[in-house]
């Protein structure tokens, strides 16, 4: 996926679906595709093939992450390699079981999942086509801009932030004004770029509008297709389809929400926050962070970064958190086995801090915390608060400022160095 960096900044949440799901919306919109089989076991896979009838098909592992070709498939329990690639062609039904066993139950290593991986559970049966070239296409959200924003190349089916990185020029930009829409000579300009035929530029342009009415009207945050094919005959083909939808649509698009996510691909702790009424992000460093306020949050985690740390996650206790919502808060954080120490920083509006105090007392204690814990309070009954906590004899180190606690906790891990 090629996306502007959204750092945890705007948190936009979005929701991402399977390639074969996304090819169904795809088919639906006016987006040609190859016919294609979605499957759960060796048998449907097998079945697959025999209801395609083609000469050749592709066995596609669905997970929720870029760079499957060129993956790796290992076995859960050993962690040893099974097959090199999570997308492979096959040319008989022996071809179609053999792949489907070495995929189904592994797990799928790619740049985008990190060592950890992501289990296979879904295949896609996919009949094959004659490719004359590969593009890349996709659409986004610029939220500078306020603009939509659709991205094409001549080099499909690689590494499009290679592409943007090593050979920029190969990367053709236009932005489209949501009020005006996609125009006409935009899509001309586009094809034109890459260098299309009269009759390619044809289906080229009827692809890219059933794309754009896709993309509005379903408020969805990302189009990719990756590769785009032209066929010896000319004609335009998603061969992938990567959609991810922004979460904020949920109540105009209740049946995608409900019935296309994939609870398995998402992070365990992510969906537990969102059942208790967090608002939960996971990252990538060793500092947790327990906040309240997406503003204040984002500041925490800034001012972390500043003194050398790195933030472990996005964690929003809300504005109306009770002792309850903070020790769960505290169990999500410490879910993550990174984790190393916490930083817990809240403004007391609505929010009293003296309950937040007695709320961290009591995670302390029932959660044996054995990481260091840095906690800065300011605003209604800061001060109660402050001397509850000065109060414990638990190991809590309470400060007056963000900029010390931030320095405090990066000290007491170790890091900053």
């Amino acid at each position: 996926m090629f996306k502007e960096d959204l750092s945890v900044a705007g948190l936009a949440r979005d929701m991402n679906i399977h390639e074969y799901q996304g090819k169904a919306l795809f088919a639906k919109h006016g987006i040609s595709v190859q016919q294609g089989v979605h499957a759960t076991s060796v048998e449907e896979a097998v079945a697959g093939w025999d209801t395609l009838g083609s000469s050749i098909v592709a066995v596609k592992c669905q997970i929720h992450a870029g760079g499957r070709g060129k993956g790796t498939l290992i076995d859960p329990q050993s962690r040893e390699m099974v097959m090199q690639g999570g997308v492979h062609l096959a040319r008989s039904r022996e071809d179609v079981e053999s792949q489907a066993r070495k995929m189904l139950g592994n797990v799928l290593v790619t740049k985008q999942t990190g060592e950890r991986g992501k289990l296979v559970q879904n295949l896609y049966i996919e009949a094959g086509c004659s490719i004359a070239h590969e593009y890349y296409l996709a659409l986004l959200v610029d939220r500078e801009e306020k603009s939509v924003l659709i991205m094409a190349s001549t080099e499909g089916g690689m590494d499009i932030e290679e592409v943007a990185e090593k050979t920029p020029e190969l990367l053709h930009k236009i932005w489209v004004d949501p009020n005006a829409g996609l125009l006409g000579f935009q899509i001309g300009d586009l094809a034109r770029r890459l260098g299309l035929s009269k009759i390619a530029s044809r289906s080229f342009a009827k692809m890219l509008r059933a794309m754009y009415g896709l993309f509005v009207s379903k408020d969805c945050a990302m189009v990719e297709i990756n590769p785009l094919v032209r066929t010896e005959n000319e004609e335009i083909i998603a061969l992938d389809a990567k959609v991810s939808f922004d979460e904020n649509a949920f109540f105009r698009h209740p049946d995608i929400f409900k019935e296309m996510r994939d609870l398995a691909e998402e992070e365990e702790t992510e969906i537990k926050a969102e059942k208790a009424g967090l608002s939960y992000v996971k990252l990538d460093g060793e500092i947790g962070c327990l906040v309240n306020g997406a503003g204040l949050a984002m500041a925490t985690m800034d001012v972390i970064k500043l003194y050398g740390g790195d933030p472990a996650n996005f964690l929003d206790v809300g504005g109306g958190a009770d002792e309850e919502a903070v020790k769960t808060a505290f169990g999500i954080i410490l879910d993550d086995p990174n984790v190393k120490g916490i930083m817990v920083n809240i403004f007391g509006g609505i929010m009293r801090c003296d309950i937040i105090a007695r709320g961290i007392i009591a995670a302390t204690e029932s959660l044996n915390l054995e990481v260091p814990l840095v906690v800065r309070l300011s605003g209604t009954n800061f001060q109660e608060g402050r001397d509850i906590l000065g109060t414990s004899s638990l190991d809590i180190h309470s400060v007056e400022t963000l900029s010390e606690g931030a320095q405090k906790i990066v000290q007491l891990i170790g890091g900053g160095e």
